[in-house]
């Protein structure tokens, strides 16, 4: 079913836990203004549902229809998770193809150690705390890539500031206004 309109972008960022997906969302939405919804999975997962990440689970549906919904609205939407591509690879296929306008994937490569250096910078002392590095290393999946090559793979050298302009860019999102209202 045909999602959003030729307008609308869809973002997908997707990587390891601690790879810097959502500091590249904020930074994303920071840049933009109104107009882009964020649809995180940690949100909706975590915090709306209570659930745990399992193939089947009720968030990958969540997710497919809060982002459809703000596509239908008018919304640019970015997507941003672990998001494993043997659980919610389906599910963001698919998405890819029903949506009208234009559609970006993009996939944070991290090596375990720089995740780990990453995740020792986390300002929550609680999260750090909660999540050990033993949980890293189990979580940890190299180049959990979507089939079709369809995500351009950011590396570790790049910054989080280049990260985001770079998204800005091929998305088109650098050149277009935000909502005022």
């Amino acid at each position: 079913m045909a999602v959003g309109s030729a307008g609308t972008r869809l973002v997908v960022v997707r990587g390891n836990s601690a790879s810097g997906k959502s500091s590249v969302a904020a930074g994303i939405r920071d840049r933009f203004g109104r107009g882009l919804a964020l649809v995180g999975q940690d949100n909706l997962r975590r915090t709306v549902l209570r659930e745990r990440d399992r193939p089947g689970a009720a968030n990958i549906g969540l997710i497919d229809s809060v982002a459809r919904y703000a596509l239908d609205a008018g919304y640019h939407v970015l997507v941003e998770g672990i998001l494993s591509a043997d659980r919610y690879g389906t599910m963001l296929t698919r998405l890819l193809a029903d949506h009208r306008g234009v559609s970006c994937c993009y996939y944070l490569d991290i090596p375990i150690a720089e995740t780990l250096l990453r995740h020792a910078t986390k300002a929550d002392p609680a999260y750090r705390a909660q999540v050990t590095e033993r949980e890293l290393r189990d979580w940890y999946r190299e180049r959990d890539l979507l089939p079709g090559g369809v995500e351009t793979v950011i590396g570790a050298d790049s910054t989080l500031d280049g990260t985001v302009g770079l998204i800005m860019r091929e998305t088109g999102l650098a050149g277009l206004p935000a909502h005022d209202d």
